[in-house]
C-alpha cells in the first residue's frame, strides 16, 4: 500500500531529476495550507497538497479537508497554482 510519505518522497525524487526543488512548508498562525512548494526550471512554482491514494479518492471528505480546500481556493483566487496529489501518476503529471 502506498502511503502519503511515499508520494512525498517520489515528488522530491522527481523534482531532483528535473533539476528542481521541493520545499516542505510550515505555516505560522495559518492552518490548512499546502504541504509542499515545487519549483522547476522555467515554470511557475506550484503549491502541493499531498494525500495518500485512499484519501485522494474522496477529497474533501471531512471538515479538515473542506477547510484545506477553502484555503486552496483562496490561494488560487490570488493567482497561486495549487494541486492536490495522491498517486504516483498525479505526481508525474506535474512534470509533463
Amino acid at each position: 500500500m502506498t502511503l502519503e510519505r511515499d508520494i512525498e518522497r517520489y515528488l522530491v525524487k522527481r523534482a531532483r531529476e528535473a533539476r528542481g526543488e521541493v520545499r516542505k512548508v510550515q505555516w505560522i498562525a495559518r492552518r490548512n495550507a499546502p504541504d509542499r512548494f515545487l519549483m522547476l526550471p522555467h515554470k511557475p512554482g506550484v503549491w502541493i497538497e499531498v494525500k495518500n491514494p485512499e484519501t485522494i479518492r474522496t477529497f474533501p471528505a471531512n471538515a479538515h479537508e473542506r477547510a484545506q480546500q477553502r484555503e486552496h481556493i483562496r490561494m488560487r483566487q490570488l493567482g497561486q497554482i495549487v494541486k492536490v496529489v495522491g498517486t504516483i501518476a498525479q505526481v508525474d503529471e506535474l512534470f509533463a
